[in-house]
């Protein structure tokens, strides 16, 4: 029986490897076709086009997370304003569409940090020294996070790193210690209780304490943290059971609050927001509109200053019903909204110096700038229109928005993401026969149950 199983298990994932593969390449026309007409707009106008921003020192960035989509903004935010771009990524994404970008003077992998974290920070010191980099800036994926942290004090005697240091990252990516924190500073959180065995759950006095949670690992699981089941539910004791959860992978319950939910990125230096962003969450995180929340705003403000915080900081946050905002998690790495800053000139100023003005307010998205999306989500979700209704709101979407990798001035890795980067890591899984749960356009993976 098992076998059998095995036997299908394997099945389904060759079908649906290979359905995907003849979808795109079902689209590949149409999208060569955008991109060759961009290519040679773009450089027959180019002479006329406003050069890249003269600065009064041209900086070497080195950017990490060069498979995802954040990185390329990141690297067209200071490649507009003059200065010169390093992406870098694991061995395991050497396909990255984003290193044809215009904005990319040069592309180098190296070990995945959790199997070689050594070898990662050399890898990383290395490229520091050949390409006399100035300014280290992690693009991390949730895995590197730490590691990064473990990179800065290796790098910091070479060149400026803008991230936090391990205790920091530590506390801020644990979603207990992060909450425990709030509370020693006196702002709002939700109540949090540590997990390490599911008794913990089966024993807890859900009656006595009146309120419904959501239970979630503190390491990063890329499957489990969709799912937000609320307890306690019938059946809770057998779902827990089959549960990762132990002293070595404690787990998190975190009160459930109702509200509408916001995402937010927030880059500081000295214990100052430099540049901030927030918009509505969205289904898997792939649509932003900037909205202006001054009481998550005023949140953050007196937590990065309070911790004298440098570095970039993302958060979810819940806007109960009677206005008190409460965080929910918290990320130490830049968030996929970033991409709302596709149309800002002074995103690299807000990285790279300091403000001597206190009063200087934190940039943000343009007023009229549009809302980013990522078209081949966006096509995917086609299939869950149901009505004319549905259909208006999803047309009303694309014309209202922009592609967060798409840019008319710099079109290739709109092309190279979609069918070659993404293809390639399909094709791998064909060769493996192995399945997986989504495709994630905007990090530039296929999300896997025990993946990175």
């Amino acid at each position: 029986m098992t076998s059998l199983l095995f036997i299908d298990g394997r099945t389904s994932a060759v079908v649906r490897n290979v359905g995907t593969l003849a979808l795109l390449l079902l689209i590949f026309p149409f999208t060569l076709a955008v991109v060759a007409i961009s290519w040679v707009w773009s450089f027959l106008s180019s002479p006329f086009r406003q050069k890249p921003t003269s600065t009064s020192e041209v900086k070497r960035i080195l950017l990490t997370g060069g498979k995802m989509t954040k990185a390329l903004q990141l690297a067209r935010s200071f490649h507009l304003a003059g200065h010169e771009v390093f992406l870098v990524e694991t061995h395991k994404y050497w396909l990255s569409g984003h290193r044809f970008s215009r904005a990319v003077k040069g592309f180098y992998t190296i070990p995945a940090p959790e199997k070689d974290s050594d070898g990662y920070c050399q890898g990383l010191l290395d490229i520091v020294k050949r390409e006399h980099i100035d300014v280290f800036i992690p693009v991390s994926s949730p895995v590197a996070s730490y590691y990064d942290s473990l990179a800065k004090s290796v790098l910091s005697p070479i060149c400026e790193v803008i991230h936090f240091d391990p205790e920091i990252t530590q506390m801020l990516d644990n979603k207990y210690t992060f909450c425990e924190q709030a509370r020693v500073l006196g702002l709002s959180a939700p109540k949090v209780f540590l997990i390490s065995d599911p008794e913990d759950i089966i024993n807890f006095d859900f009656k006595a304490d009146g309120s419904r949670y959501i239970l979630k690992s503190i390491a990063y699981n890329s499957v489990t943290r969709l799912d937000l089941r609320k307890f306690p539910f019938e059946g809770m004791e057998d779902y827990v059971k089959q549960l990762p959860i132990s002293k070595d992978n404690p787990w998190v319950m975190q009160e459930f609050i109702k509200g509408q939910e916001y995402c937010t990125h927030s880059t500081v230096r000295n214990g100052k927001i430099r540049l901030h962003c927030c918009s509505k969450s969205s289904p898997f995180q792939v649509n932003y509109e900037e909205v202006s929340n001054p009481r998550i705003y005023e949140w953050i403000k007196y937590f990065v200053r309070d911790l004298n915080l440098t570095g970039q900081i993302s958060f979810d946050f819940i806007e109960a019903d009677n206005g008190r905002v409460y965080p929910v998690e918290c990320n130490p790495r830049v968030h996929s909204a970033i991409t709302m800053f596709h149309d800002h000139e002074g995103v690299a100023n807000a990285y790279l110096y300091d403000s001597q003005d206190e009063n200087e307010a934190a940039i943000s998205p343009l007023p009229d700038s549009k809302p980013t999306y990522w078209l081949y989500h966006e096509l995917w979700r086609l299939t869950e229109i149901r009505s004319l209704k549905d259909l208006q709101a999803w047309i009303n979407k694309i014309v209202k928005g922009t592609d967060a990798i798409f840019d008319p001035n710099d079109p290739l890795p709109f092309l190279m993401v979609h069918h070659w980067q993404i293809p390639l890591l399909l094709l791998n899984n064909l060769r493996k026969q192995k399945g997986w749960i989504r495709i994630d356009f905007n990090i530039g993976k296929l999300v896997e149950i025990g993946g990175d």
